[in-house]
């Protein structure tokens, strides 16, 4: 879909919670090695924000148990023919690795950012708006002014408390993302919907359009069906379904 504008929508929520660790993971690579403060002080929100995430308590076990099934899944591959058994093995080496590192990463995932008392005193006024301004953290305002290299060393360090989390998060999203190609299909009057078989593990929505098609799709669904409506998108405020035929691509993920 290299020339496709393209939008992903999750059929479960552990698919949710992938999809939005990886976009903060993002905005932290995208910021962190950007030399102004404005750069820092985003960088340090994404991950704030990763950590939140993993504050439940289950979370930690469900990606162990993903990577396992995945693993057992694409185990089942290796006598098939025309499997690469090369790529195969070491997408299953991969697996065991995040598996592995998840496994034995100390206590609950992020605990220690979210017990750091400098980054929990950021949490707590960054509630409010406009709550890390100077006189209220004025800490974070030093911290801001340290040499960039500094605040980068800082960053990555604490980036590391969660690197477990970021190479299993990265792993499976890929897995999934590549288990199904797309394929061509039309939205009659800019509406389509599909029925998923049972026990399909169905996990992600992709959809694909030109980038001057001038719509976007709003996806609703579950395990066991999805639908898209295709939006104009001529007024923000007023947006509505196209009543014209609309061509996209689309993947449904299944692993």
């Amino acid at each position: 879909m290299a020339d496709y504008t393209v939008f992903e929508h999750p059929l479960n929520e552990k698919c949710r919670t992938l999809l939005r660790l990886s976009h903060l993971f993002e905005q932290f690579e995208h910021h962190l090695p950007l030399e102004t403060e404005w750069n820092s002080r985003a960088a340090l929100m994404a991950l704030l924000d990763v950590a939140n995430v993993l504050s439940r308590a289950d979370i930690k076990s469900e990606l162990i148990k993903e990577a396992d099934r995945y693993a057992t899944a694409l185990g089942r591959m290796a006598g098939k023919p025309g499997v690469d058994r090369v790529r195969l093995d070491q997408i299953l080496v991969d697996i065991q690795g995040v598996s592995h590192a998840l496994q034995h990463h100390p206590g609950q995932l992020g605990h220690a950012l979210r017990n750091n008392d400098f980054l929990s005193a950021v949490v707590q006024r960054t509630s409010i708006p406009g709550g890390s301004f100077d006189f209220d953290l004025p800490q974070l305002h030093h911290w801001l002014q340290l040499p960039h290299a500094e605040r980068l060393m800082q960053l990555d360090s604490w980036r590391h408390e969660v690197a477990a989390v970021q190479e299993a998060v990265d792993l499976l999203l890929s897995l999934i993302r590549s288990s199904a190609t797309p394929q061509q299909e039309t939205a009659e009057a800019g509406f389509f919907q599909r029925n998923l078989p049972s026990g399909s593990h169905a996990q992600l929505v992709r959809v694909g359009l030109a980038p001057d098609a001038a719509l976007y799709p709003e996806i609703s669904g579950g395990k066991h069906r999805f639908s898209i409506r295709f939006l104009e998108s001529l007024d923000l405020e007023h947006p509505a379904q196209t009543q014209n035929d609309v061509a996209f691509l689309l993947t449904t993920c299944s692993l």
